[in-house]
């Protein structure tokens, strides 16, 4: 019989947001919508396009790696949060394949990443790892997705130029995120027992994959533009500096990310911000994601 971490809480913070199933959200992605919707800026489009491509099969692989243990839940809440969760990553599953349609008639070879993906983590890491390590990288990608939903909603002035259909998408998606954030966690911990070394093992494994695999489709995209090398070189020196540079998109997550290396760490160590509520309001008054989201754009 495996032991509690013991490096974990016993009594793990509460989240602040409670897990709302939201269906039917009409983002107006049938629009008219730019090849380039995030200002007209080629590296900025592709890399959102390449995560919208690459989230399904995600949200496939998350969900089928916590039901491995609905059978050993120990309470019905515990069973009702993970019914949640699961509602709300299949809800981004479908909304980011509609999404993904509209890539694949600008020429993106969606369908052979999505078959490569889903043989990759259904086939391999599904049929050669144990449910423990699964489920560790599952939580330790969802680390990763909330931390960004976080650093990204408090950051909204790097959006001011997105469309505000495709931003509504993902402000939509950076909410139901941060919301579930502490499921896989805390199926990871309380039921499967996975350890300390255990889980740092899983976010330095989905720490060095995603990336790479983002940057690859996002190659692949700008190649289907038709940007020749050199163009490329620039798209992506530009592009690099505005993720990684001081105050660029990326560098608000550096302490966060970090804070899952530490012992006793828990997702709801971090709460909410007041950016996650002010959308919430939006959105309970007027029903509208795309409303909701421009809530937050003080230049909208």
């Amino acid at each position: 019989m495996n032991a509690p971490d013991l490096t974990t809480p016993s009594h793990p913070p509460a989240p602040t947001l409670p897990i709302t199933v939201r269906e039917g959200l009409d983002f107006g992605l049938d629009g008219d919508i730019a090849r380039h919707w995030f200002g007209g800026d080629a590296f900025k489009t592709r890399f959102f396009d390449a995560m919208s491509v690459l989230f399904p099969e995600g949200e496939r692989f998350f969900i089928a790696c916590v039901r491995d243990y609905k059978d050993q839940l120990h309470s019905p809440e515990q069973a009702q949060t993970m019914l949640d969760f699961a509602k709300q990553e299949a809800q981004h599953t479908k909304v980011h394949n509609a999404f993904n349609k509209r890539l694949a008639a600008q020429g993106i070879k969606v369908d052979k990443i999505l078959a490569n993906q889903r043989r990759h983590l259904f086939e391999h890491v599904r049929k050669h790892l144990s449910k423990r390590h699964t489920l560790a990288l599952t939580a330790a990608a969802e680390h990763l997705t909330a931390l960004m939903s976080h650093a990204f909603m408090q950051n909204r002035h790097h959006f001011d130029d997105a469309d505000p259909r495709v931003r509504a998408m993902y402000v939509w998606h950076a909410v139901e995120e941060v919301e579930h954030k502490g499921v896989a966690f805390d199926v990871m911990q309380q039921v499967a027992h996975v350890g300390y070394l255990h889980r740092v093992w899983a976010l330095v494994l989905v720490s060095l994959q995603f990336p790479l695999l983002v940057f690859q489709i996002l190659n692949h995209m700008l190649k289907v533009d038709g940007y020749t090398r050199a163009q490329r070189w620039g798209i992506w020196l530009k592009g690099l500096w505005w993720l990684y540079k001081p105050g660029g998109l990326m560098g608000p997550l550096l302490w966060p990310y970090l804070a899952w290396y530490r012992p006793g760490f828990h997702p709801w160590d971090e709460q909410a911000p007041a950016e996650f509520q002010t959308w919430l309001g939006a959105m309970q008054r007027s029903g509208n994601p795309v409303t909701a989201s421009n809530a937050l754009q003080p230049h909208t």
